[in-house]
């Protein structure tokens, strides 16, 4: 191979590898080293495909549960892992996964437990099962809101997603 061929096949490397790094969905920490499982923000490439899912509520705990609230559907944090729980299997069938999510946004109901102020450490328990874990430590950019209520008196938790196709 020449110096001329040399030069060209290097350069073509160089773009190629460019490339490929710049198709890559950047995931920004927050800052101060926090180690809070969100990401500050998330840059998608051009290219990439968005996947927007409605919002999730939490199944009821048993098929046929009576009752309503904590009865049937769990606290916060049971409803959480049942909510995530759901949006992976959705993301499953069409062909994604939890790493995939780039944006959260999270409605809390006020847990009478709690003098109605959102459980927001039972959302942390579960949602920290699905994010930042050795198997998947992707980070979503992340909101958390309180909310007056849900469609259903028992549900204290509804999250939507957004994830891009890799």
């Amino acid at each position: 191979m020449n110096l001329k061929s040399t030069v060209v096949f290097s350069l073509m490397a160089i773009g190629i590898a460019h490339a490929a790094s710049a198709s890559e969905i950047i995931r920004h920490a927050l800052p101060n080293n926090s180690s809070f499982p969100i990401a500050a923000a998330v840059e998608v490439p051009a290219g990439k495909t968005l996947v927007y899912l409605s919002g999730k509520v939490p199944p009821p705990l048993k098929a046929k549960a009576d009752g309503s609230g904590v009865t049937r559907y769990g606290d916060t944090e049971t409803q959480t892992i049942g909510v995530l729980g759901a949006i992976r299997d959705q993301l499953k069938g069409l062909g994604l996964g939890m790493g995939d999510i780039i944006r959260m946004q999270v409605f809390l109901v006020g847990d009478p437990a709690l003098s109605g102020r959102m459980d927001f450490a039972g959302f942390m328990k579960g949602y920290v099962q699905y994010f930042g874990t050795t198997e998947q430590p992707n980070l979503p950019a992340r909101s958390t809101l309180q909310v007056a209520a849900l469609a259903d008196p028992g549900f204290l938790v509804e999250i939507e997603v957004t994830a891009a196709r890799p």
